[in-house]
Parts: structure tokens; C-alpha cells; sequence
């Protein structure tokens, strides 16, 4: 079997809490990248990558351009790049695909890795309850309001949102440190509905910021990658086996 091995990793939210803060968790993910870039077969960016983007038709959020590098030098030598759009990152209209060469997924995706069935996606709005959230991602997926958003100024159109992204975080932020248990882990509770009609040895989600790794039957296994705010966590599948790791440099 070959040694390359694919990696996972998801929530960096590149921008908050300021640019001094973001700037150096940047530069950590472009290091993490340089040290698998020899032995990766491929690479999932699991959503949230930033905490708000939005693509004008001829304008992009400032920044991030040492990660956005990066991830063009991977996929220049070949490496295929995922990337999955998150909550605070479902605004993109092609320009990661055409500049970039990443592949984008809108929602999650079923697959086969080195001979094991992995259901991959963002997580949020999946499972049960949050009926509020899923009404606001209907919403914010609608091509109508992407239209008026885009018709803001984008100094005004970003600010705001950005603005609005942060409040959202400081109100809501501390929630996502809590385990709620696995009887009440949505993505959990959304995986093992999902095993009754397939059969999936690794469900892999970002979204809820903890690491997890919990057993769901003796085949299968729920996997949450955490966040780069706080964790520093990633997950890597080499021959088979999927690992949660944290990434010390």
C-alpha cells in the first residue's frame, strides 16, 4: 500500500480575534501544510476556514494571502486540495476553484479513502433541532440575497459582515467548548441515523470545535477535527487508519 496519506482539518477562522491574532495562527496552518506537503495524496479543508468571506465579482476579503499561496503552490505540484464551505465561508462563487485549483464542495460527500466508506462535510445544519440556524443557512444560501449583498460596497459589505461574525462569536462562543454528551452530539446523533441506510467506517465533520473521536459501532467511528483558535487539531488516514493528531510547531 502506498505511504502517502490524506489529512483533514477544518475551522481555522482565519481573522478573529484581530489581524495580529489571525496573522500568527496563518502562518502555524502554512507551516503545518509545509511539513505533510511531502507525503500527502490529498488534503480536506473541512469549512470555516475564515470567519467571513464573501467573492464580489471583481473583489475578494482582504488578507489570508499566505495561506491562499500555499494552498496554490500544493495544488501547482499536484496535490488535490477540498475544500468545504463552512457557515461563516458559504459565500464562494468560483474563485478558490479558477486561481487556486481547489475542488469545492457545497455539501457533505460520501467516498472511498484507501479502502475505507468516509462521509465527509462541514456539519452544520445536520441532525436534529437548530431549526433557527437552518432557517438562516436557507436564507444566506439564496441566490436573491447573495445578489443585494453583492450590490453593498465591499468596504461596507465586509465590514459589516465581519462586524456581525465577531458578535455572533462572542455571544455563542463559549458554547462550542461544551460537550454535550453523545446522546445530545447532534453530528452524533446525525451519524448513527445516517449508518441505518449506509455503512461508513469514518464520519469526518469540523464545525463543532471539540476534538472527538467517539466509537459508534465496532466499524465505525465519528470523528470531529476541532479548531485552530485553541486545539491546533488535524486528522490524517494512512493505510486505513484515521488518527486525531495536534500539530505542535
Amino acid at each position: 500500500m502506498s505511504n502517502k496519506k490524506v489529512y483533514f482539518a477544518s475551522d481555522f477562522h482565519l481573522g478573529v480575534p484581530d489581524f495580529k491574532t489571525s496573522l500568527v495562527r496563518e502562518k502555524k496552518i502554512v507551516r503545518w501544510l509545509d511539513t505533510i506537503k511531502n507525503n500527502a495524496s490529498e488534503i480536506y479543508l473541512v469549512g470555516d476556514i475564515f470567519d467571513f468571506w464573501f467573492e464580489y465579482k471583481h473583489a475578494i476579503p482582504k488578507g489570508f494571502i499566505r495561506l491562499q499561496g500555499k494552498i496554490a503552490e500544493l495544488t501547482d505540484a499536484g496535490i488535490p486540495i477540498h475544500f468545504f464551505i463552512g457557515n461563516h465561508d458559504m459565500w464562494m462563487f468560483g474563485y478558490f476553484e479558477k486561481e487556486l485549483g481547489v475542488k469545492i464542495h457545497r455539501e457533505p460527500i460520501t467516498l472511498t479513502l484507501q479502502g475505507k466508506m468516509i462521509h465527509i462535510g462541514h456539519g452544520d445544519g445536520l441532525g436534529p433541532g437548530d431549526k433557527g440556524y437552518k432557517f438562516i443557512k436557507k436564507v444566506f444560501s439564496n441566490r436573491f440575497f447573495q445578489w443585494c449583498f453583492a450590490r453593498l460596497h465591499p468596504n461596507f459589505g465586509i465590514a459589516v459582515a465581519s462586524y456581525s461574525s465577531r458578535r455572533s462569536r462572542a455571544k455563542t462562543g463559549h458554547i462550542d467548548e461544551v460537550f454535550l454528551g453523545e446522546e445530545n452530539e447532534w453530528l452524533v446523533l446525525y451519524s448513527r441515523e445516517y449508518l441505518k441506510k449506509e455503512s461508513i467506517d469514518y464520519f469526518i465533520f469540523g464545525h463543532r470545535h471539540l476534538p472527538l473521536d467517539i466509537k459508534l459501532t465496532d466499524s465505525s467511528r465519528y470523528v470531529n477535527l476541532g479548531e485552530w483558535l485553541k486545539y491546533n487539531t488535524y486528522a490524517v488516514l494512512s493505510e486505513g487508519e484515521l488518527s486525531l493528531l495536534k500539530f505542535e510547531g
